[in-house]
């Protein structure tokens, strides 16, 4: 399997890379962000490009990839619904309409979150703009396309957030993860779990294409 992987720098996308690079059925690991991984494994390549919204400079890169995992995103706190869309949307869309054109055979995985509103219409800014995100995503002629909507995942085996409110908030919180994984299996997922999740889509395909935090757990046990 060659995995193509957006969001390497952040929280999930550090678990996701982890779990496709100890994985022996994946042989190839592209990363695209701003910023390298800074990561070193023989599987892994990394592409540094500025110029997220624009993939014509790189797309002769990004052929001959059975999946992608799509993890980039951001937090909407203090953002406006058009900056937030800019980079939830416009740069996930112009990732995926390249992708689907050069890749058509590929399984499409974008991580979304608890909540998002597949109307479009609700009272929270973030929910209608991931919402939007989805759908349009889901009319795209890929092989297949999940929509993974995690609620609080946990980041495993040193992974850490970029952003200090919430690295501040797993260490605070980190002590009674496991006890509240026990009491709410379905509800707390692990970064090592989302990317077993997203490599079992590939291979297996899922129940249904938008997957709360319990299909995602259901998914990674096999």
């Amino acid at each position: 399997m060659n995995v193509l992987l957006f969001g390497a720098t952040g929280m999930i996308g550090q678990g996701v890379l982890r779990e496709c690079l100890l994985d022996p059925g994946v042989e190839r690991v592209v990363t695209v962000g701003r910023s390298a991984a800074g990561v070193t494994n023989t599987k892994l390549r990394q592409i540094v490009h500025s110029e997220l919204g624009n993939f014509a400079p790189i797309e002769a890169l990004l052929v001959g990839f059975d999946a992608c995992f799509f993890c980039l995103g951001v937090t909407s706190a203090g953002m406006s619904e058009a900056g937030y869309t800019r980079v939830t949307y416009d740069l996930t869309m112009a990732a995926a309409s390249t992708l689907v054109r050069l890749n058509p055979g590929m399984t499409f995985v974008f991580v979304s979150g608890a909540g998002t509103d597949s109307t479009e219409r609700g009272r929270l800014m973030w929910a209608r703009v991931k919402g939007r995100t989805e759908n349009a995503l889901l009319r795209l002629p890929f092989k297949a396309a999940y929509m993974f909507r995690p609620g609080v995942v946990q980041p495993m085996h040193g992974v850490r957030s970029r952003t200090a409110a919430y690295r501040i908030l797993y260490s605070l919180t980190a002590p009674l993860l496991p006890l509240l994984r026990r009491l709410f299996p379905n509800q707390i997922l692990t970064t090592e779990e989302m990317g077993r999740a997203m490599l079992a889509a590939v291979r297996r395909g899922a129940p249904a294409r938008v997957l709360e935090s319990r299909d995602i757990r259901q998914l990674a046990s096999g």
